[in-house]
C-alpha cells in the first residue's frame, strides 16, 4: 500500500507571507514556468459565458484573470478579490485605467452578499484556500442561481511519458527557478509542488464541486494535462 501524501501546511498566515513575498515578480514567475501559456489559459477561461454580470475573480493575485475577464467583455463589471495585500497593490498598480474593482478580502469568508455575481473565477488559487470545502461554499454563496464558477487549477498529467518529465520538471526545476526569482528561502515555488501533488484534480476535484452544491461539472485538461479548466453551474 503505497505511504500518504506528506500534509502540506495551507494555513492563511502561511500562504499570505509567501505570497506578499513574491508579488513583484508572480507575474514573471508565471510565464517562464509556463512558457507564457498562462496567458492562453486565461485567455480561454475569458471566452466562457459569465452572464450579465457583475464578475468576481477571487484568490485573483496580481489581476491577470480579472484583465482577461474584463479584455473580452468590456462591458462587465469584474470585481478582483484577494487576501495579500502586496498582490492587490501589483494589480491595482497595473489597473492604470482604473477598470477593476479591487478588494481585499479571504476566499473563506468573501466580504459580498449571497448571490451577487453571476460568473465567478479562480485562477490558480483554490488549491491556495485552506479549506477547499469552504471556500466552494463561499463561491456558491455569492453566486446567482444559473451563474457560472471557472476554475483554471494545475494538475497532473496522464500520458506515462510525459507525466515522468512533468514531474521532474514540476519538482526540480520550479523550486529553483522560484528561489532564484523570488530571492526568499521560503519560496511559494517549494509550496507550489508539494500543495499541487495532494490537491484533487480531474473528476476528484468536480466530485467537491457537487458536493458544495454545483452541478454540469465539467473539465478540460489544458497543456498536456499540467493544468485544467473546469466549469460548473450553480443550480
Amino acid at each position: 500500500m503505497p505511504a500518504a501524501a506528506p500534509a502540506v501546511d495551507k494555513s492563511t498566515e502561511r500562504v499570505r507571507r509567501m505570497f506578499g513575498a513574491i508579488a513583484g515578480r508572480y507575474d514573471l514567475m508565471n510565464r517562464l514556468m509556463t512558457g507564457g501559456l498562462d496567458v492562453l489559459w486565461r485567455r480561454r477561461i475569458s471566452r466562457a459565458d459569465l452572464g450579465a454580470g457583475p464578475a468576481l475573480d477571487c484568490c485573483t493575485g496580481t489581476g491577470d484573470l480579472a484583465f482577461a475577464l474584463r479584455k473580452r467583455r468590456p462591458d462587465l463589471r469584474v470585481v478582483g478579490a484577494d487576501f495579500t495585500h502586496q498582490m492587490l497593490a501589483e494589480a491595482t498598480r497595473k489597473d492604470r485605467r482604473g477598470e477593476i474593482a479591487w478588494v481585499e478580502g479571504d476566499g473563506e469568508a468573501l466580504p459580498f452578499a449571497d448571490a451577487a455575481f453571476t460568473a465567478v473565477s479562480v485562477g490558480f488559487g483554490l488549491r491556495n484556500v485552506a479549506d477547499t470545502r469552504r471556500g466552494l461554499a463561499e463561491f456558491y454563496r455569492v453566486l446567482a442561481p444559473g451563474g457560472v464558477l471557472l476554475i483554471l487549477e494545475t494538475s497532473r498529467p496522464t500520458n506515462p511519458l510525459l507525466a515522468p518529465l512533468f514531474k521532474l520538471y514540476f519538482r526540480g526545476v520550479v523550486p529553483v527557478l522560484g528561489r532564484w526569482a523570488a530571492g526568499n528561502p521560503e519560496s511559494a515555488y517549494d509550496y507550489l509542488p508539494a500543495s499541487a501533488a495532494v490537491f484533487p484534480d480531474g473528476e476528484e476535484l468536480c466530485d467537491l464541486f457537487r458536493e458544495a452544491g454545483f452541478a454540469d461539472c465539467n473539465f478540460q485538461p489544458l497543456g498536456f494535462g499540467a493544468a485544467t479548466f473546469y466549469t460548473a453551474r450553480k443550480p
